[in-house]
């Protein structure tokens, strides 16, 4: 065994890591297909595809939320990155502080109080059950994260184009194709 757990406090920060960025994940990957799926269903999009999207902003364009410049227009990267330090540094430090600014104590792996809004697992065998759920499925959301660089990385399309082009050939359009016919290293 590798004694990963062996200590308790290291196990907690481990186990506390694991499940921040299983939520990271599982937004990333619906993150990285959403987009490609409205742009599919004639939404309009600058660019649908998840890792050539922030490029417009470097290259002097704008990014519309849903295509609409009611909505969110971001044309700053330094605005881009000043929202999400607000936003998400905010709600962090209320997590990671285990304290809301009224006082009332969270658990920092579930806070629950304003981070549960469906009020999700009334009872405590809901709950648990739900724990289990995010676990897993953050995990598998990892997992397709790193299939999505992969992707992206090998034949330069979104995770969307990939499986249509897949399920129209699928003894062609595979991984065989870009490790053993590209010219140049896939990664």
């Amino acid at each position: 065994a590798l004694g990963l757990s062996a200590d308790p406090d290291t196990f907690t920060n481990y186990r506390e890591a694991e499940l921040l960025h299983a939520r990271w994940a599982m937004l990333g990957a619906l993150g990285c297909i959403f987009p490609e799926i409205l742009a599919k269903n004639n939404f309009n999009f600058a660019e649908p595809v998840w890792f050539k999207t922030g490029a417009l902003v470097l290259n002097n364009q704008n990014i519309d939320y849903l295509g609409s410049s009611q909505l969110i227009h971001a044309s700053s990267i330094i605005a881009i990155a000043a929202a999400q330090v607000v936003l998400m540094g905010g709600a962090e430090a209320f997590r990671s502080s285990g304290q809301l600014p009224s006082g009332e104590e969270l658990d920092s792996f579930h806070p629950g109080g304003p981070f549960n809004p469906l009020k999700l697992g009334k009872t405590e065998e809901e709950l648990a059950d739900l724990k289990v759920k995010e676990i897993k499925n953050g995990r598998l959301a990892m997992f397709s994260m790193l299939g999505f660089y992969i992707q992206a990385a090998a034949t330069g399309e979104g995770p969307l184009q990939n499986l249509i082009d897949h399920r129209a050939d699928a003894a062609n359009e595979n991984i065989f194709k870009y490790v053993f016919t590209s010219q140049e290293p896939v990664l």
